[in-house]
C-alpha cells in the first residue's frame, strides 16, 4: 500500500508560523491526500492529522450527531487535542445540558469560544439582531469568534458531511480554508445520516433530545425549528430565509480532479 502522502509544505517552517495559504499549497496534493485518506475511517484520520498537526489540530462541534462520533473517536483513542464550539449564548439548554453530561462522561473539558456578550450586541447593533439582520449576527456571533480562536491554529476538524445540504455536497476530507487560514478535516465527509445514527447507537452514546422532537439539526434558538424529515437536515434552520449557512463552513477550498472549485 503507498505510504500517505504529507501535505505540500515544510513543516517545521509551517509549525514555526510560516503563513500558509492557498498559493503554497498545490491542488493535485491535496487531490493526491483525499484520494488515499477516502479509504481511511474517521479514526484513522483524526490519527493522521494529529501525527501531522499536533496539539495544532483541533475538534469543533456543535454538538450534533457527528459531533458525538468525532468526540467518542477522540477519546477512545486517545488523541490529546482541544474539543471546542462556539457558544453565541443562545443555545438550547438542553445542548449546554449535552455538553456537560459529555463533560463528565468522557472526563473531558470542552472550550467554549465566545464573542461580544448579547448586551454588547444589542446596544451596537440594536436588540434581536438575528431578525433583523440574521446575517451579521452569525457573523459576529460565530463567524469573527472562529476566526479569531483559529488564528494561532493550524488544522480544524468539523462534522460536515456531504449528505446535509446541497451547499455541502462537494465536501473533501481535507480542504484548505482561507477564511481561517488553516487546514479544514473532514472525516466525515462521506458518511450518511443512518450511518452516523447506527454508530451512535451501537456505542449507546449520549445526544440532544431536540433530535427526537424533530429537529434535524440544531443552533441557535431564534433560528431552529422543527423540520419536514423530507427535507434536507439543515432545512429547520433560518426557516422562509434563504440563509442556509452561518458562514463558518463557507467558502472552502475544495479540490476536485486536481482543480479547485
Amino acid at each position: 500500500m503507498r505510504k500517505l502522502i504529507e501535505l505540500p509544505f515544510d513543516k517545521d517552517n509551517y509549525h514555526n508560523g510560516e503563513a500558509v495559504t492557498e498559493n503554497n499549497i498545490s491542488p493535485e496534493y491535496f487531490f493526491e491526500l483525499n484520494a488515499q485518506l477516502s479509504k481511511k475511517e474517521p479514526g484513522e484520520i483524526l490519527q493522521w492529522g494529529f501525527r501531522y498537526f499536533g496539539k495544532d489540530m483541533v475538534i469543533g462541534t456543535g454538538f450534533g450527531p457527528s459531533g458525538m462520533l468525532l468526540i467518542h473517536k477522540r477519546v477512545t483513542q486517545n488523541i490529546p487535542v482541544t474539543i471546542f464550539y462556539l457558544d453565541t449564548s443562545l443555545l438550547f439548554t438542553e445542548t449546554y445540558r449535552l455538553r456537560d453530561e459529555l463533560e463528565e462522561r468522557f472526563d473531558i473539558k470542552i472550550t467554549a469560544v465566545r464573542g461580544l456578550s448579547l448586551d454588547e450586541q444589542a446596544e451596537k447593533y440594536g436588540d434581536e439582531l438575528w431578525k433583523s439582520d440574521p446575517d451579521k449576527c452569525c457573523h459576529l456571533r460565530k463567524v469573527l469568534p472562529l476566526q479569531r480562536y483559529l488564528s494561532d491554529k493550524k488544522a480544524w476538524v468539523t462534522g460536515v458531511r456531504r449528505s446535509q445540504s446541497g451547499t455541502r455536497s462537494q465536501t473533501n476530507i481535507i480542504e484548505w480554508d482561507p477564511a481561517n487560514r488553516v487546514v479544514k478535516i473532514n472525516p466525515l465527509a462521506k458518511w450518511t445520516d443512518e450511518e452516523v445514527w447506527n454508530y451512535i447507537r451501537e456505542h449507546e452514546l449520549p445526544y440532544n433530545p431536540l433530535h427526537d422532537d424533530g429537529y434535524p439539526t440544531i443552533g441557535c434558538i431564534p433560528c431552529t425549528e422543527p423540520a419536514d424529515p423530507k427535507e434536507d437536515v439543515r432545512s429547520g434552520r433560518w426557516q422562509n430565509l434563504e440563509k442556509t449557512e452561518c458562514g463558518i463552513h463557507i467558502p472552502s477550498q475544495n479540490f476536485q480532479n486536481g482543480n479547485s472549485g
